[in-house]
């Protein structure tokens, strides 16, 4: 692309994208608070600690939308394969050196110092990167297996094989999604992908049978209210928070089931006490804004400038989709059990500041224009 035909940015930003995501980051403070502050009290002595860490983790994330926003996005082009090795670093850094740390039975996270972070919520942005560059790079040759699948499929490939090891299944999951999605709008021909998908499933259920706990989690799913003291436990009340909450909720602060009961209430069920605090009212209002950021990042990703914009924008907001879905999925029983964030309102630094930054993003490609 020529100089006098490269994007632009305007000044501008785009209140359409910004006010959804500023009112989920405000509520989700709020209801961290709520959600955490006896487990708080009773761990830490201080009712405060997470809403403290999650109103820091908000303004880093703003700093990061502000930073994103005004960082072109056609600069990302040269900086995908320094974001993959980085990403593939970190995860290999997870298994192999002192610094991985594990919780819950799972080692998904790096801790240098006093800052922890995930590395697989990293690792899904630079494959987002590497996939709308790669994509975009050869679309002349999109049709041919061996340049249009092939090392997609190989890159996605190596994440999996290092995530599993943590292990995540749910991520590698999501990663699949995501990457089949953005080679289905790139261009990829469809007989690769659908062979693909019936390739890889038996592989996945496969993997999904062979771990006893994941065997479980599936059989809980199906039908929790057969194992309300084990693996049904979360769902069972997850399932009581909402039926609990009514239509109005039982007043912000006054939850129930935070108090010991459904476990990770800051984290992965935060939806859950939303629905109990707030009602159906709140979670209607929680899903209108989500609908709202999903459309913005589809406009976005329809009238892009270039290919690789239109890529990016389409890949990151798959992405933040992904999760919602999931994490909704889960607190309401349609999905089985997956530790993932609530974006913008689960408490947890990665999480926020990724898909903070990738609003930044997304905002630098609406404002783009070709001069």
């Amino acid at each position: 692309m020529s100089p006098k035909n490269q994007p632009s940015p305007s000044a501008d930003y785009d209140i359409q994208l910004l006010f959804p995501v500023l009112f989920l980051v405000g509520i989700g403070i709020v209801m961290v608070y709520s959600a955490s502050s006896a487990l708080a009290l009773k761990k830490f002595g201080s009712d405060y600690l997470f809403l403290k860490k999650q109103a820091l983790f908000a303004l880093i994330g703003i700093v990061g939308l502000v930073a994103c926003r005004h960082f072109p996005y056609q600069w990302y082009r040269p900086l995908t394969y320094p974001l993959l090795a980085l990403a593939l670093l970190f995860l290999v850094a997870i298994q192999f050196t002192d610094y991985g740390f594990s919780a819950g039975g799972s080692a998904r996270w790096l801790r240098i110092s006093n800052l922890t972070f995930q590395p697989s919520e990293f690792a899904r942005f630079a494959l987002v990167v590497f996939l709308a560059y790669s994509l975009d790079k050869k679309r002349e040759k999109i049709k041919e297996f061996s340049i249009g699948f092939l090392p997609h499929i190989f890159v996605f490939g190596v994440f999996a094989v290092c995530i599993f090891q943590q292990p995540d299944f749910g991520s590698v999951v999501i990663l699949a999604t995501l990457t089949w999605l953005m080679m289905f709008v790139g261009g990829v021909r469809c007989t690769h992908l659908f062979t693909s998908l019936i390739v890889l499933l038996p592989v996945a259920i496969v993997y999904l049978v062979k771990a006893e706990y994941r065997v479980k989690r599936l059989l809980s799913f199906l039908n929790p209210w057969e194992y309300p003291s084990d693996e049904g436990y979360q769902i069972v009340h997850s399932l009581m928070a909402f039926g609990t909450g009514g239509l109005w909720g039982t007043g912000i602060g006054k939850g129930y089931q935070k108090l010991f009961y459904l476990p990770e209430p800051h984290t992965d069920f935060i939806f859950s006490i939303i629905g109990e605090e707030i009602g159906l009212v709140g979670v209607l209002i929680i899903i209108g804004l989500y609908v709202l950021i999903l459309i913005k990042g589809i406009q976005i990703a329809r009238n892009a400038p270039d290919t690789f914009g239109s890529l990016m924008a389409f890949g990151l907001t798959s992405a933040m989709g992904l999760q919602v879905c999931v994490n909704m999925g889960v607190a309401l029983g349609l999905l089985p059990t997956k530790g993932l964030a609530l974006p913008f309102l689960s408490y947890g630094g990665t999480s926020l500041l990724l898909n903070m930054a990738s609003i930044g993003i997304l905002m630098n490609i609406s404002a783009s224009k070709t001069t």
